[in-house]
């Protein structure tokens, strides 16, 4: 059964906001973060005691730096020590962002104007709760903020989902980006020529374009040399996208869907009106605007490649070539509908199988149905409930861990000084806009908390010294850590080689290759 603290989660999971709200996320950000040396002389909030307040953060993605910016501003004595496994900053920007989309990457250069601030130190290469416990994080930091994001992809739990040929979307994304993680993932391209994607958020559609892009228009972005190589070599000609609702319960934007549509010598074909609203009026403009897109199809009416939207579908097996055991050869579906009673025009309509669908042949197919947020080892003594269901730690929606209280007069209380922000707090929605928004949210809570003296240091000495005093339990772990200096070099490097095949950066694709560049 769902405990209390699940329920809670579910209650306060935040939604995403509107697309003008996103929009002036975006502009607010750049003008708040340009600004950000300059309100180091103005009206900052600090707690009582006028003593520096120490946090430590979890995870060097946007959540994590957009959290440590508004903290930074708001708490004039602030230092923010960020952790990161990885030796290398910006997590899901680095590694998650499309590379063909690098005008979503800018805020990088935002982030590094946060980690030039004298208060700010980069921990790189250090594994919390694997190298360095949280026993003995804690105890030298006001608050600690997780904010680390998504290790593990859903699955489908079907018949045959082991078989080659099969891969989830974060592999395959993890992979053309450089994650070290994905970097010897090599999927075979080349034994046909159709894929499937069983999901349909921009992630799927990310996939789905980097298949059918020519693969010269790719070469000059930040792509992994090895993925360009292995794309050249393809032979997927066509690539079908295939959800189990209705387009109005699909997630992708309509500028990932016009991405696709404009594609050069790549046709789609129309959605069947049936399937479409019959009375556009009453949708909003921007489904409206989506809904227009799906029914004028393509423009590319002599194309060599093709993919299609396939809706209300549900995959229930794969099979493999009666030639190769272990070799994909077709997904078999079920067809759905609606539920009884359900509006096909409600984002969260619900569908029900009806028959047996048919087989659809493919050589690869890959696997986009969300990510999830794994707890760190530790967790649990510092008191942290998670919801291992969604993912995420239990919340009180404004980034404040929760668990249930000894109180007859609450059911819930806060852990002093422990905080959650991004993926990890409220499950794997959002862009890069909404999260900012979300990390700001969780920044609040902990000044407002701090302004309050809820955190106030039980320590003799009245001080906590962060990363100087982690630093000895580091040693004692044999971490090798990575300053923001030391990402310089990194950063310097990646793009020198990156210049001489005309790119932005070749990415180091492995620790043990970034680490040489230190001490090589």
């Amino acid at each position: 059964m769902e405990s209390r603290l699940s329920r809670v989660a579910r209650q306060w999971l935040w939604r995403p906001t509107s697309k003008v709200a996103q929009l002036k996320g975006f502009s607010y950000c750049s003008r708040f973060i340009a600004q950000f040396h300059r309100h180091a002389s103005s009206r900052a909030y600090s707690s009582a005691t006028q003593r520096p307040f120490r946090a430590a953060i979890i995870g060097s993605g946007p959540a994590g730096f957009y959290t440590a910016y508004r903290v930074m501003q708001r708490i004039e004595s602030s230092v923010i020590d960020m952790y990161e496994h990885l030796p290398v900053p910006f997590g899901l920007v680095r590694y998650g962002v499309a590379p063909d989309h690098p005008e979503v990457k800018n805020c990088q250069d935002k982030f590094e104007e946060v980690a030039d601030s004298a208060r700010f130190n980069f921990i790189g290469n250090v594994d919390v709760g694997h190298q360095i416990s949280l026993s003995a994080l804690a105890p030298h930091y006001d608050a600690i903020v997780f904010a680390y994001g998504a290790a593990k992809d859903n699955k489908l739990d079907i018949p045959g989902e082991h078989l080659n040929g099969i891969y989830s979307a974060r592999e395959f994304v993890g992979w053309y980006n450089g994650l070290p993680e994905f970097a010897d993932l090599n999927p075979r391209l080349d034994n046909g020529e159709q894929a499937v994607v069983i999901g349909q958020g921009n992630v799927a559609l990310d996939v789905a374009r980097v298949l059918l892009t020519p693969p010269d228009q790719l070469r000059g972005t930040d792509m992994a040399e090895n993925a360009i190589d292995t794309l050249s070599r393809s032979r997927i000609r066509s690539v079908k996208v295939v959800g189990r609702r209705g387009p109005m319960q699909a997630s992708f934007t309509i500028k990932e869907l016009r991405e696709l549509l404009q594609l050069p010598s790549v046709s789609f074909t129309s959605i069947p009106p049936h399937l479409l609203p019959q009375d556009p009026a009453r949708l909003p403009r921007q489904s409206k605007r989506l809904m227009q897109l799906l029914a004028k199809g393509s423009t590319n009416h002599v194309s060599s490649k093709n993919w299609d939207l396939d809706f209300l579908m549900s995959p229930t097996s794969f099979h493999p070539s009666p030639g190769n055991a272990e070799q994909l050869a077709s997904v078999s579906f079920m067809k759905n509908e609606f539920r009884s009673g359900a509006d096909p025009l409600d984002k969260s309509a619900r569908v029900q199988a009806l028959v047996p669908g048919d087989d659809i042949p493919a050589s690869a197919a890959f696997r986009s149905v969300g990510y999830k947020s794994l707890p760190l080892p530790g967790m649990d003594h510092l008191g942290v409930s998670f919801d291992l269901g969604r993912g995420i730690i239990i919340n009180d929606g404004l980034g404040r861990a929760i668990r249930e209280s000894a109180s007859d007069h609450e059911a819930f209380t806060a852990i002093r000084g422990v905080y959650c922000a991004g993926w990890v707090k409220r499950g794997p929605v959002g862009v890069i806009a909404s999260t900012m928004q979300d990390a700001f949210a969780t920044a609040d809570s902990i000044v407002e908390d701090w302004n309050q003296g809820l955190l106030e240091d039980p320590s003799p000495n009245g001080a906590r010294t962060g990363w100087e005093a982690v630093r000895e339990a580091a040693e004692k772990a044999a971490c090798r850590p990575v300053s923001w200096s030391e990402w310089r070099k990194i950063d310097q490097v990646e793009k020198e080689r990156g210049q001489k095949s005309g790119k932005p950066r070749e990415k180091l694709t492995s620790v043990k290759e970034m680490l040489e560049v230190l001490d090589g």
